[in-house]
């Protein structure tokens, strides 16, 4: 029913930036909170930086510095901008979403985007 939409993966060089985008539609809901994933080739699925529909923030202590989340709640996007990458940020990226429907919360995934970073 509710969909996530990435955009902006791709590659770049190591001190370059990327910007992903996620957006989510379907009909009606509420964003409680909304964050970005990431998952290395081999590894676990690691949170990388969340944001509340109140705009309190986390991040993974790796991208502290260096990644921004940001949301406008009224589209129901979320952005994260990442700077002064390096190769360790290689991953696949997945937008998650908790959203109301109703009286219920449910988990949503984005359909992942690929950041590579070359040294």
């Amino acid at each position: 029913q509710v969909q996530l939409v990435e955009s902006g993966g791709g590659l770049v060089q190591a001190g370059g930036s990327l910007r992903l985008s996620c957006a989510a539609s379907g009909g009606s809901f509420s964003i409680n909170a909304m964050g970005w994933y990431r998952q290395a080739q081999g590894n676990q699925r690691e949170l990388v930086a969340v944001i509340t529909s109140g705009g309190s923030t986390n991040y993974v202590d790796s991208v502290k510095g260096r990644f921004t989340i940001s949301r406008d709640n009224a589209k129901n996007t979320v952005y994260l901008q990442m700077n002064s990458m390096k190769p360790e940020d290689t991953a696949v990226y997945y937008c998650n979403a908790l959203v109301l429907l109703g009286v219920s919360l449910y988990n949503y995934w984005g359909q992942g985007t690929q950041v590579t970073v070359s040294s």
